[in-house]
């Protein structure tokens, strides 16, 4: 049997009753066929109907999720989505209880013209798959009008609302409903709806990558939303108006927890725990909080006056965070599960990786371990001597830092040596930009071979020049090195930042049943964060490798959730609400080649910036505030992209 009866997904139709081979591989939807405990059945949302088990009841399921859209996620702001979902809703509920006649079918295709001036696309989107069942499942219909088909036992239905930016986020924080909030000029309740998923917004208003952007709907008709900047408006708003944080935690549960690392991923996690009523400490090897962010952000990205404000908050919460603690050498993990209820590593990517060329292990004076350690003995004032002319290898952000902090350091010459091309570089293209201005020389297409010394110092990097050929697995293309062209790169100081592993060198001191992947990472299971080992879970870039802020916020709010339930339940287990995002983030909810009915021209708000020559001398933030004022014009554009997203399992 073909694992799709029926699809309408994508305005594609595809038919199986009948007999057919399409199967959801071949049509590339990335559904589960399975749902927590049960089997699913079919699939609705704003692009059609996914039909997997012919005895799902289509009507019956169209019913439940118009149902839903109008009572639970509808808004009710505009007379056509209010009106137009409450008529589908009782039309398909008479339909259901067999008092329908034939004409209320065409009630029902009636609405789309109606709907489609909503003020937003959640009820217009909504629309689309029942009018595909009405279309495609006539017979089903007529069967229930004509008396001849009553409602089986009902499958359990499971229902999200979700949007482009929302799938997007790592986070997955409710986007259009805090731009809304700043609109309308309420910037607390803005950072309320933030902190539901992010606890450091302040940070991730200034250095998230910002995904959600790269599916912005609005920016298929002009720019995208300035989604990062409005999340820095509100986070800005509480501390410049010194106001005070209003979570406070829950009656005191008796359940103590252990989280290894106060970067992003373990503040997340604490700040959700405690919130919970869990008794949550921190510790961290470093001698402040903030992780990678605070010694691999320089502050001109992100000031660690804000960075600590973010962890004070989080000890209001009753959270104690000790630091100096290293996980392997101060503590071993065996103690750490033998006194705590639940441990959480969130031990970042500390370690840098090597370049792989000749002389890099000979301890030359003017050679760095790496990036990251590079930038951490300037963070932390550990007299790292930066000489006149540097050279940093890679093209990734903290290569980027690297260039643009040596400047700041008093280097002459800040040269960047990467074996793409600048199309290619990881880094954002912003902070690429960034560099540019505070004139970093690029060196594209050459690769070091070889170190260049004199009296054990380095006084320059053999490289060798680069073409591009076919892609390898990333899809970029391979660059292969062209023979008979090295040359040298005077320099006094080489910083290699090709990238960070893990340092989990705090698993060796027993067997403790933590699988790892081939790139030194931890395993854990099912989305829940676990380990193999009972209690233990992990987040962050030692779960993933080295990623981004936002990334490991979204792992230390999904352990954090899962945590709980394993300290109050006795399981480790997903929730309905983390089953269904999981579901929807598979198949995406973005169109890149969507026609976007909207006139465009309303381009997008931008924050000011200090000059790039001005800025390269010191280390006061570039990027300053967005005034509020033109904060609300952006928040504007937003197109409230809502969509509702339903499962029927089969039990």
């Amino acid at each position: 049997m073909s694992d799709i009866v029926f699809s309408s997904w994508g305005r594609e139709i595809v038919d199986n009753r009948n007999g057919g081979e399409a199967d959801l591989a071949s049509l590339k939807l990335k559904l589960p066929t399975e749902y927590l405990d049960g089997k699913v059945g079919a699939f609705m949302g704003w692009d059609g109907v996914v039909l997997l088990d012919g005895e799902t009841d289509v009507v019956a399921m169209a019913a439940e999720y118009m149902k839903r859209v109008q009572e639970k996620h509808c808004c009710g702001k505009c007379t056509p989505g209010k009106k137009g979902t409450r008529v589908m809703q009782d039309t398909l509920a008479r339909i259901l209880q067999g008092h329908g006649e034939e004409r209320d079918l065409e009630i029902i295709e009636n609405l789309k013209s109606l709907l489609e001036g909503c003020k937003c696309t959640l009820c217009m989107t909504s629309a689309i798959p029942v009018l595909d069942t009405v279309k495609y499942f006539r017979d089903d219909y007529m069967a229930y009008i004509g008396g001849g088909k009553k409602p089986k036992l009902a499958a359990s239905y499971h229902d999200k609302l979700t949007a482009p930016c929302i799938d997007r986020c790592p986070a997955h924080i409710d986007i259009p409903a805090y731009i809304e909030e700043i609109k309308n000029y309420r910037f607390e309740d803005s950072l309320s709806v933030i902190r539901e998923r992010m606890a450091i917004p302040a940070v991730c208003g200034r250095v998230c990558p910002h995904p959600c952007e790269t599916a912005c709907r609005r920016a298929l008709v002009d720019e995208p939303v300035s989604i990062m900047v409005m999340k820095r408006v509100a986070s800005d708003h509480e501390w410049m108006h010194h106001k005070t944080p209003p979570m406070l935690p829950a009656a005191p549960t008796g359940k103590k927890v252990i989280v290894v690392g106060a970067g992003p991923a373990g503040l997340t996690c604490a700040f959700y725990l405690a919130q919970k009523g869990h008794k949550v400490k921190i510790i961290d090897m470093l001698s402040e909080p903030g992780g990678t962010v605070a010694v691999g952000i320089p502050d001109y990205r992100m000031p660690r006056p804000l960075l600590r404000r973010e962890a004070e908050i989080v000890e209001s919460l009753g959270v104690e965070i000790e630091y100096g603690v290293k996980l392997g050498r101060d503590v071993s993990l065996r103690e750490l599960k033998e006194n705590y209820d639940a441990v959480f590593l969130g031990t970042g990517a500390f370690k840098s990786k090597p370049m792989g060329v000749e002389g890099e292990d000979a301890g030359y004076e003017g050679f760095s371990e790496g990036g990251i350690h590079y930038l951490r003995a300037v963070a932390l004032g550990q007299g790292m001597v930066t000489p006149k002319r540097v050279v940093v290898v890679g093209g990734g952000n903290t290569a980027i830092d690297c260039v643009r902090v040596a400047l700041r350091e008093g280097a002459e010459e800040s040269i960047l040596v990467y074996r793409r091309t600048r199309n290619e570089m990881p880094a954002e293209s912003y902070e690429v930009d960034d560099a540019d201005e505070e004139k970093v020389r690029f060196e594209f297409l050459v690769n070091p071979t070889r170190l260049i010394t004199e009296n054990n110092k380095i006084t320059g990097v053999e490289v060798i020049k680069m073409a591009l050929g076919e892609p390898d697995e990333s899809g970029r293309r391979r660059p292969q090195p062209v023979e008979g062209s090295e040359y040298v790169i005077p320099c006094d100081m080489v910083i290699p930042a090709i990238g960070q592993d893990p340092d989990l060198s705090y698993l060796e001191d027993g067997d403790y049943g933590i699988k790892q992947t081939r790139w030194n990472s931890i395993v854990t299971n099912g989305g829940t964060m676990m380990t193999d080992d009972d209690g233990v879970f992990a987040g962050g870039d030692c779960e993933y490798g080295a990623m981004t802020v936002v990334l490991a916020v979204g792992h230390g709010k999904r352990a954090a959730s899962v945590m709980h339930r394993y300290l109050t339940e006795g399981k480790s287990i997903l929730d309905d609400e983390e089953a269904l995002e999981d579901v929807v983030n598979r198949l995406g909810v973005f169109d890149a080649d969507e026609k976007v009915p909207n006139v465009g021209g309303l381009h997008r708000e931008h924050q000011p910036k200090v000059d790039g020559a001005e800025r390269a001398t010191n280390y006061e933030e570039i990027e300053l505030a967005m005034p509020e004022s033109q904060a609300v014009v952006e928040a504007d554009r937003c197109l409230r992209c809502y969509r509702v997203a339903m499962v029927a399992v089969e039990q």
